[in-house]
């Protein structure tokens, strides 16, 4: 099993930045993202990236938001510029492993207007 910690959450004004850490308890050879979900919505994705560095990303968000990993800390990212209101959202890390799609616990952004 396999264990991820979201962090970095919080609460900041249109336009600013926040940048969300996961951790795995373990090491994660496949694809990792980040998903949201609002209230009243669907989870959804933000971004996806493979262990080779390879991304995609939501239109809603990109040219503003940066996923990245670091393989040796068994870490993935995502870096949030340029926050809009309907950014806010719980934020849940996930990881493929055996063929199951694993997610943290979830961490609140909230974006002020």
């Amino acid at each position: 099993q396999v264990q991820l910690v979201e962090s970095g959450g919080g609460l900041v004004q249109a336009g600013g930045s926040l940048r969300l850490s996961c951790a795995a308890s373990i090491r994660i050879f496949n694809t990792m993202g980040w998903y949201r979900q609002a209230p009243g919505k669907q989870r959804e994705l933000v971004a996806r990236i493979t262990r080779g560095g390879s991304t995609n990303y939501a239109d809603s968000v990109k040219g503003r938001f940066t996923i990245s990993r670091d393989n040796a800390k068994n870490t993935v990212y995502l870096q949030m510029n340029s926050l809009e209101p309907e950014d806010t959202a719980v934020y849940y890390c996930s990881a493929v492993v055996d063929y199951l799609t694993r997610w943290g616990q979830g961490t609140q952004v909230t974006v002020s207007s």
